[in-house]
């Protein structure tokens, strides 16, 4: 397996689309893989080509190194759960604890669909924008989690990938400000202007940390990291 190659977990968000950025920064070659799962923000599908355009177009030290996109369809995960964003319901909290945002073995699968692409690409590197610290509460981005899913994967298909979660222990402030580290304004312009984040899928508003409804978790997440990148940069 290639030891310069990576492919990234990539929807077309802020945090996906920073971890582009890093692992541009760190390979010589970096693929990208999204899912269509019946998500109901299905906008981000968009987004993810609006996002590679920019990167290609602005980015011209980039722009060599990116390689294949690649599209998954899993329709079965909408099909198996009741969750906010994959039928139209409002997004509550639930009796044990976790939003119904909450999508289970979603990442488990984006996990084990991404080895698989990556044993056929001969790609050593999986790069993820899961995090811990400042998130809603899902048990599939815990780093107990992507250690244990790094085990199984490898042990299952007999290799050595290795999995990168470069957003983990930061919150969004400082995803925010490890896309300016990475990619300077021009990336964080980037990053409000083309990415999608917003659970409701409205980009009818824009506001100074992007698009969405501004009320829905993903959005509140969001706008308060922007709140405290701007103010430690004043």
């Amino acid at each position: 397996m290639n030891d310069t190659h990576a492919l990234v977990l990539f929807s077309g968000g802020q945090d996906s689309t920073t971890c582009l950025a890093w692992a541009l920064n760190r390979f010589a070659r970096v693929e990208t893989i999204g899912f269509d799962y019946g998500q109901r923000h299905r906008i981000e599908l968009d987004a993810r080509l609006h996002v590679l355009d920019a990167l290609r177009r602005d980015f011209p030290h980039w722009s060599g190194k990116l390689g294949n996109d690649h599209v998954v369809e899993i329709a079965a995960l909408a099909q198996v759960s009741e969750t906010s964003l994959t039928r139209d319901v409002e997004i509550t909290m639930q009796a044990n604890g976790l939003p119904n945002s909450f999508v289970p073995g979603r990442n488990l699968l984006f996990l084990t669909f991404a080895a698989a692409v990556a044993y056929r690409r001969g790609i050593k590197h999986l790069v993820t924008g899961v995090c811990e610290t400042d998130y809603s509460g899902y048990p599939d981005c815990r780093d107990d989690t992507i250690k244990a899913m790094q085990l199984a994967i490898n042990l299952g298909m007999e290799a050595r990938f290795v999995i990168h979660t470069p957003l983990m222990f930061i919150d969004k402030a400082g995803t925010w400000e490890l896309a300016k580290n990475h990619g300077g304004a021009g990336l964080v312009n980037v990053i409000v202007q083309e990415t999608h984040t917003c659970y409701n899928g409205d980009r009818s508003l824009q506001h100074a940390w992007g698009y969405g409804c501004a009320r829905c978790p993903a959005c509140e997440l969001r706008s308060a990291g922007w709140d405290r990148f701007i103010a430690a940069a004043a």
